[in-house]
């Protein structure tokens, strides 16, 4: 069965994104598993958490998404924290979790940089 992919992402502010997991984590699972979905995971990621939600119709999510538990979930965090949208983890439409970035690169050499164009004064 091929599951439709929403994703509640939720980054670090004010308030801790795991704080705010641990205190809507049951209405929301509650309210899609009685709402349509077919799967779910919490991904606890180093800038927050994500919930992927799979559901099989695509009206399931439009019921869920306007639930009052789910609203009501959403509008607690901080609105500059919180991004909802289609697919799996970050990358909308994709059908595997987002791929947590590799290490950062020590010691590699500088980007170059562009010389500013010369002026050149004409005598006329």
């Amino acid at each position: 069965m091929s599951l439709i992919w929403w994703s509640i992402e939720v980054r670090d502010g004010e308030v801790p994104a795991r704080q705010w997991r641990d205190a809507w984590s049951e209405s929301l699972l509650e309210a899609a598993v009685t709402h349509g979905a077919r799967d779910f995971i919490w991904q606890a990621e180093p800038f927050g958490v994500v919930l992927e939600l799979g559901f099989a119709e695509t009206g399931d999510w439009d019921r869920f998404r306007h639930l009052p538990a789910v609203v009501a979930a959403i509008d607690a965090i901080d609105p500059r924290t919180v991004y909802v949208y289609p697919g799996r983890g970050g990358s909308a439409g994709a059908g595997l979790p987002r791929r947590t970035p590799g290490p950062i690169v020590r010691d590699a050499a500088p980007l170059p940089v562009t010389p500013a164009p010369l002026l050149v004064a004409s005598l006329s």
